[in-house]
């Protein structure tokens, strides 16, 4: 690969920031309006959001909770973030038991603000803008494990999707 596609990939990821549990809105969103605010966070991944039929069906298979008066609250709507990043690398059964583990094990703003932080930290490693991913947190638990090693999948696919768009030619055997 070239310097050049590298410094391209690098610089999609560079400034990717998803917003923490207190800085999403405390006003409830609409179906449409969550489906927008999930995809603009998550653009820069270029990766396939979720649309407001999809979160629909989230609902309907009890992945996060009914809306109330229609309208999605914070906790919905970091679990749709999680939702978003591990549904091309977990299957429903496996990203519904992990939800569960995590709400047996940390609370949800707690157990959010990690998944961001870890996913910034992997998402720079992958990418070449830091030589080794950070430790990130306190506690060294299988949660955490699994969490990082599905992070790990999710970012390595990003990785890959964007340099097959660059048009990466795979080096002569």
């Amino acid at each position: 690969m070239t310097q050049e596609n590298k410094e391209k990939l690098a610089s999609s990821v560079r400034d990717f920031r998803l917003p923490r549990y207190n800085e999403i809105p405390t006003v409830g969103l609409y179906l449409e309006q969550t489906a927008k605010y999930i995809s603009e966070h998550l653009s820069p991944l270029e990766e396939d959001c979720l649309t407001p039929s999809m979160i629909s069906n989230y609902v309907k298979k009890k992945l996060i909770a009914n809306p109330v008066k229609k309208q999605y609250g914070r906790d919905q709507i970091v679990y749709l973030f999680f939702v978003a990043v591990v549904k091309n690398v977990l299957s429903l059964d496996n990203l519904d038991r992990f939800i569960r583990i995590q709400k047996r094990t940390y609370t949800t703003d707690r157990a959010y603000n990690y998944f961001c932080d870890e996913l910034e930290n992997i998402l720079a490693y992958v990418f070449g803008l830091k030589g080794s991913p950070d430790a990130v947190g306190t506690e060294n638990t299988d949660e955490k494990m699994m969490l990082r090693a599905a992070i790990i999948s999710f970012c390595n696919k990003i990785y890959l999707e964007k340099c097959f768009l660059l048009k990466v030619d795979a080096p002569e055997l």
